[in-house]
């Protein structure tokens, strides 16, 4: 049973370490690859000026946050929210990079105390696609993920559209999900009932349509299909 976090910050600037700051959390929830309806987000008041490039691709101004609460207020809400699941983050280095330094601001511990997994999808972007963009809206355009309504940077939308890229980017894995579904209901029927299963063929339409997917799969993984590879022993 996997519960992923899907994250994304808007932030101040660039740098932490120059006394930047969040402006906005967001996370959306899926468990085992299906979306529950959960979702944690705030905006920020960071105390301090934004920089006018940060402005321009978040649209966050100091006058909009200004009565917002600040990051010790929701500490506690975001941590447990987020406790004990994987993160997904579009250039995780970044985001967990701000977290951890809001985290330092308040003597607490850092992120991996509270989620030791956290997947970078921008990484597994350049693994499965090297040598091409591979920003949020170029996956966006990649996997049809419509993003039609991103005209600003922000953390619930794009932690929602991550969430979206991220199923089309491991696509085999939740072929090989449904597979382990369907033999372990099969089990249960088995063992629940004497009577025996029956057994439906697939059609002629249907296996010429489990090899497309196959080989959509094949060139995903740059040939790492399993059931290919099994098929040619």
């Amino acid at each position: 049973m996997t519960r992923q976090i899907f994250l994304d910050t808007e932030t101040t600037g660039l740098d932490p370490k120059q006394g930047h700051r969040i402006i906005e959390v967001a996370g959306v929830e899926m468990f085992n690859r299906r979306p529950t309806g959960k979702h944690f987000h705030r905006y920020l008041n960071p105390d301090r000026e934004i920089d006018a490039g940060a402005v321009a691709v978040h649209g966050l101004t100091a006058e909009f946050l200004q009565d917002k609460p600040r990051f010790a207020d929701i500490v506690d809400e975001l941590i447990e929210f987020l406790a004990g699941a994987e993160l997904v983050i579009h250039n995780a280095p970044f985001d967990i990079g701000f977290l951890n330094s809001e985290l330092v601001r308040l003597n607490r511990q850092p992120m991996t105390v509270y989620c030791p997994e956290v997947l970078d999808t921008l990484k597994l972007a350049k693994d499965i696609h090297p040598g091409q963009k591979n920003n949020l809206d170029a996956l966006c355009r990649r996997y049809e993920v419509d993003n039609t309504n991103r005209t600003f940077h922000g953390a619930l939308l794009d932690a929602e559209l991550l969430a979206a890229v991220y199923l089309g980017m491991t696509r085999g894995q939740e072929s090989l999900m449904m597979d382990v579904e369907v033999a372990s209901s099969q089990v249960q029927a088995t063992n629940s009932s004497a009577t025996p299963i029956r057994v439906i063929s697939a059609s002629t339409d249907e296996l010429s349509e489990h090899e497309a997917t196959l080989a959509v799969i094949q060139k995903e993984s740059r040939g790492a299909c399993l059931w290919l590879a099994e098929a040619s022993v």
